[in-house]
């Protein structure tokens, strides 16, 4: 995990946001609204599904090697990158002066990490992490998972409002306090519902175009325009079902390239 503050307040405020809107939707609107209806026992158990598999995806993605390039145990001879006798296949291959070490083609140094990262696509604060080559795949899920989360939110309070409830409690001040958490909660959803809607389209764009956002800045892409879409995304997901890509408990299906060998001056 970097040790980068701004990444690790994200994470927190992630996990904040996330818990309060459980705290919603269970004190606030299924306490009040459904209480006495099979409806509030099965919204919870779905909520709290969601945030269960959200869970999981982030901390993968969090925790996920994202594809660092290893660094050098000893110094390396970069006067051998081109040549046909250096004894290793280095066609395409760069050399990261911040690193000292030979890197693969689509492979980036993030500043951030202070690493190169194969195929990497940004770093994201909310993970505190690199989206790269074996990492993508569980960003996208929580993204889905937040975006889902959201509006599930959003629905419980509306219909809660919209349904009307003649066994709820009158109090004044406790229906004031629902209102503001509804209100904040309706808030909370509709901006990261958004705000996580415009990255998965950006994910998705990158994976189908086969471009990442550090390609596309560098506009070095796209490097397979003719490859069906399906194979790219399967690159990323994996080669099961693709209902099955939803699940953040199967592994990473990307392999890696020819592994580096150090060369001694």
């Amino acid at each position: 995990m970097v040790q980068d503050p701004c990444g690790i307040l994200c994470v927190l405020v992630t996990y904040l946001a996330v818990f309060y809107a459980d705290y919603v939707v269970i004190r606030w609107v299924v306490l009040q609204t459904m209480v006495d209806s099979l409806w509030g026992t099965f919204n919870v158990v779905m909520f709290n599904t969601v945030i269960f598999l959200l869970m999981i995806a982030h901390i993968k993605a969090v925790l996920t090697d994202p594809g660092t390039i290893p660094l050098p145990q000893s110094r390396l001879d970069f006067s051998d990158i081109h040549s046909s006798d250096s004894g290793c296949d280095f066609v395409n291959w760069t050399v990261c002066a911040r690193c000292e070490t030979y890197r693969p083609p689509r492979a980036h140094h993030c500043r951030i990490c202070q690493r190169c990262i194969r195929r990497m696509d940004h770093h994201c604060p909310w993970i505190n992490n690199c989206v790269g080559e074996r990492n993508q795949k569980y960003f996208i899920q929580f993204l889905i998972y937040v975006g889902a989360l959201s509006a599930y939110a959003i629905v419980l309070v509306v219909t809660s409002w919209m349904t009307e409830c003649t066994d709820c409690v009158q109090d004044i001040p406790l229906k004031q306090a629902r209102i503001m958490h509804c209100v904040i909660l309706l808030l909370e959803s509709a901006l990261f519902g958004m705000f996580v809607a415009a990255i998965l389209i950006d994910q998705l764009q990158a994976i189908l175009t086969d471009e990442t956002t550090v390609e596309q800045v560098k506009q070095q892409g796209p490097f397979r325009p003719n490859k069906a879409k399906m194979a790219l995304l399967s690159e990323v997901c994996g080669r099961e079902h693709p209902l099955l890509w939803l699940l953040p408990c199967s592994a990473v299906p990307r392999k890696f390239d020819t592994p580096l060998i150090d060369h001694q001056v």
